[in-house]
C-alpha cells in the first residue's frame, strides 16, 4: 500500500525516487498521482518527506486534482537547462531532476528510478544522470518500491475493483444473452436480421458494453476452436460462430482513460460440449477447486501452482514443470496480482519462490488446458482478493457453465 513506500525507502536504502516517463500510460505516475489525468509529469519523493507533481503549465490544473503538491516545470528552472544545454533535451532533464531532488531537500544520496518510458531514451537519460556524482541513480529489479508498495491494496482500491468486477460481470453476461438468442442454421449461428454471426460481431458488442459502464477493453480474448489451444490468441474477428465449438472468452477490463482492472475468463461452447471438451472442462474445474482449497494465508504461491500441476499431470497432461517447452497441455503460471496493471505481484508460479499470500492481495486463478491440434483450449478464471480477516473472497461472480443453450431450441 502507498503507506509502506516510506518504510520501503528506508529497507532499500533509499534517500529518494523519482518516476518520470512520456505520453505512454505510466502506472507508476498513475499510482502515486492519485489517478490524476495528465499524459507528462514527474513525480519526486523523498524519504519521509514530500512527495512533489512536476508538470507543464497545460497540465497543471489537472494536475492539481491529485491532491499532491504541484509545480510547473518552468517554474523550476526546465527552460532554463533546455538553454544551458543548448536545447538537447536528455541533457537538461538530467539536469533538471537534480533541480527537482534539491527543490524537496535531498542534496545528495541515493534515488531510485521508475516509470514507462520508450527504451532508447531511458537507457540515454540514465547515462547522463549517471554523471551526477553528488547522487546515486538506482535501477531496482523486480519488485521495486512501487510495485511492492502495489502489492496489497488498501480499502478504497479494493472497492473500485469490486466495482469494476460488478460491470465486467455484467458485460460478461450480456455477451451469453446475445449468443443465447442466435438463431441456429446448422454448424453456424444467425443474428435477428439472418446475417451470419463472427467473433468479431461478439467483441464489438462486448466493447459496446465495456463503454456504458465506464470500462475500456484492453485486448480482450474471444478465441474460437484451436485459436483457442494457444493462450493468448486473441481469435479471428472475421470467424463465424459455430455450435460445438470451445470458445475461451478472456475479459480484462479497466476504468475508463486508465485505472484498476478486473480479469476473468469463461470457457464456453455453444449448443453442446463434445465429449473431449467437457472432459478437459471437468479436469480443469477439478483444478480450480483444488486452487481454492491449497489456499493459506502466508503460505508461499508457488505451493498452489504445484498442487494444480501435480493434478494435471496425475490425468497425463504436460505442464511447464513435467515439460518447459510444452506447447499444449497446461502450460502457464496459475494466476498473477491485478491492479493498476493487469500482471502484478504476487506471481502464482512454481518459479516464483518468494511471494507469499498477503492481506490485500487481489490475484487470479486461472488453471487450464490447450490442445490445439485437437482443435480446442479451456481456462477458467475468477479474481480474488484476500480480505481484512484473510479470507479468499472471489469478485468474479459470473456462472462457470460450459454449454450456452440457444433460445430456439429450448
Amino acid at each position: 500500500m502507498k503507506s509502506d513506500i516510506n518504510r520501503l525507502l528506508h529497507e532499500r536504502d533509499l534517500d529518494a525516487f523519482i518516476v518520470f516517463g512520456g505520453e505512454e500510460f505510466n502506472s507508476a505516475r498513475y499510482y502515486l498521482g492519485n489517478g490524476a489525468n495528465i499524459t507528462h509529469g514527474t513525480i519526486v519523493k523523498a524519504r519521509d518527506g514530500e512527495t512533489l507533481l512536476v508538470c507543464g503549465g497545460i497540465e497543471f490544473a489537472e494536475a492539481k486534482k491529485s491532491g499532491l503538491p504541484v509545480k510547473t516545470s518552468a517554474e523550476l528552472g526546465y527552460n532554463d537547462r533546455l538553454a544551458e544545454t543548448e536545447y538537447k533535451a536528455a541533457e537538461a532533464t538530467a539536469l533538471f531532476f537534480g533541480d527537482l531532488l534539491r527543490e524537496i531537500g535531498v542534496q545528495s544520496g541515493r534515488v531510485g528510478l521508475y516509470g514507462a518510458w520508450q527504451v532508447n531514451k531511458t537507457i540515454a537519460l540514465y547515462q547522463l544522470l549517471a554523471a551526477q556524482s553528488q547522487y546515486a541513480f538506482v535501477a531496482e529489479g523486480s519488485p521495486t518500491v512501487i510495485e511492492t508498495a502495489m502489492l496489497t491494496k488498501d480499502a478504497d482500491e479494493i472497492a473500485r475493483m469490486k466495482s469494476v468486477a460488478q460491470r465486467s460481470n455484467a458485460v460478461m453476461q450480456a455477451a451469453w444473452d446475445f449468443i443465447a438468442g442466435l438463431r441456429r442454421d446448422g454448424d453456424f449461428l444467425l443474428d435477428a436480421m439472418g446475417r451470419r454471426a463472427t467473433i468479431g460481431v461478439v467483441k464489438d458488442l462486448v466493447r459496446r458494453e465495456l463503454m456504458a459502464r465506464g470500462l475500456e477493453d484492453t485486448g480482450l480474448i474471444f478465441a474460437q476452436g484451436a485459436d483457442g489451444g494457444s493462450p493468448h490468441s486473441r481469435g479471428e474477428a472475421d470467424m463465424p460462430l459455430q455450435v460445438g465449438q470451445a470458445i475461451v472468452f478472456d475479459l480484462f477490463p479497466r476504468e475508463l482513460g486508465g485505472g484498476y482492472h478486473h480479469d476473468m475468463t469463461r470457457t464456453w461452447c455453444i449448443g453442446f460440449a463434445p465429449p473431449e471438451v467437457q472432459t478437459a472442462y471437468d479436469t480443469v474445474m477439478e483444478a480450480f477447486d483444488i486452487a481454492v482449497e491449497a489456499y493459506g494465508l502466508n503460505k508461499p504461491t508457488h505451493i498452489m501452482q504445484e498442487i494444480v500441476q501435480d493434478h494435471f499431470e496425475a490425468r497425463g497432461h504436460a505442464t511447464s514443470r513435467s515439460d518447459p517447452k510444452t506447447l499444449c497441455g497446461y502450460m502457464h503460471s496459475l494466476g498473477h496480482g491485478v491492479g493498476i496493471d493487469i500482471h502484478e505481484r504476487p506471481s502464482i508460479s512454481h518459479l516464483a519462490r518468494k511471494d507469499i499470500f498477503q492481506v490485500g492481495n487481489v490475484f487470479s486463478i486461472e488453471p487450464g488446458l490447450y490442445y490445439p491440434e485437437l482443435g480446442f483450449g479451456v481456462r477458467v478464471e475468477d479474481l480474488f482478493v484476500i480480505d481484512g480477516e484473510g479470507q479468499l473472497v472471489s469478485l468474479t461472480t459470473f456462472r462457470k457453465d460450459l454449454v450456452i443453450p440457444l433460445r430456439d431450441e429450448a
